[in-house]
């Protein structure tokens, strides 16, 4: 006669029985950490987990794809962060454990935002001088800064997969919001700048040996003003403005993931 196996739990056996009876133990997903800047934090989606101004959102990229990967996640990116402060204030969880590695920085580094808010202005006075300063920070000193960035995560976290992550472009020469004045032109400069940035930051990564996963082409057909937007156009609160919302946040995730996976 066969017994169950809590009724074969003599005190001889007790010891055996609590190992054999235990829940199996889970253990923890692979080290995931997603650094950078709004565009990782998840600035734009309209939902935090805190209060302050990282503004870290439960529809951000990074968390999607750590469910998705059974990953655990350290979430440290951060609204507002350039390369020095990723460099100096987000790498502390960063080991030879590390699986996998995200990272957007560079945007806020050659002041993208203050870009675009003086181009909406109803008198752009200095739309077009601020782009050309823009894009001569992006060839003479990003590089240098990405570099060092780079190199460092690459010695804290040896072992990891890391994925660089691009901006996209912003607008597609339509003007729709009637409180925001880009005109086609500014559009298609700003555009070209988002190109520049997006092809320094890849040549960077590349030369690290660093994926890097270019949102330009998934996020056509999704820009300000197109039909089904995956980036906010002007909004309150104006910090919301031009950050992808939790549709682009999704785009997002499919395009990280598979290249985590690759």
């Amino acid at each position: 006669m066969v017994f169950p196996l809590r009724a074969a739990c003599v005190p001889v056996l007790a010891a055996l029985c609590l190992v054999l009876l235990a829940p199996p133990a889970h253990a923890a997903g692979p080290a995931y950490t997603a650094l950078g800047d709004s565009y990782s934090s998840g600035t734009g989606t309209r939902e935090y987990y805190d209060s302050g101004s990282c503004q870290r959102s439960p529809h951000a990229y990074p968390v999607l794809d750590a469910a998705r990967l059974g990953a655990t996640l350290t979430f440290a990116a951060c609204a507002g962060a350039k390369v020095p402060d990723v460099l100096n204030g987000q790498l502390g969880s960063l080991n030879a454990t590390t699986r996998y590695v995200t990272v957007t920085a560079g945007g806020n580094d050659i002041g993208w935002s203050s870009i675009i808010v003086q181009c909406a202005k109803p008198w752009p006075y200095t739309c077009w001088g601020d782009i050309d300063k823009a894009e001569t920070y992006i060839r003479n000193t990003l590089p240098g800064q990405l570099d060092q960035l780079y190199a460092r995560i690459r010695t804290l976290a040896p072992n990891a997969t890391v994925a660089v992550v691009g901006y996209p472009r912003l607008f597609n020469g339509e003007e729709c919001n009637a409180i925001a004045r880009i005109s086609p032109g500014e559009q298609a400069e700003l555009n070209a700048a988002a190109d520049l940035l997006a092809t320094t930051i890849k040549a960077r990564a590349a030369a690290r040996g660093f994926a890097f996963v270019d949102a330009r082409g998934p996020f056509t057909g999704h820009a300000v003003c197109d039909d089904v937007e995956w980036i906010n156009g002007t909004s309150w609160p104006t910090g919301e403005s031009y950050h992808p919302n939790r549709a682009g946040h999704t785009g997002y995730a499919g395009i990280v993931e598979a290249a985590l996976r690759a």
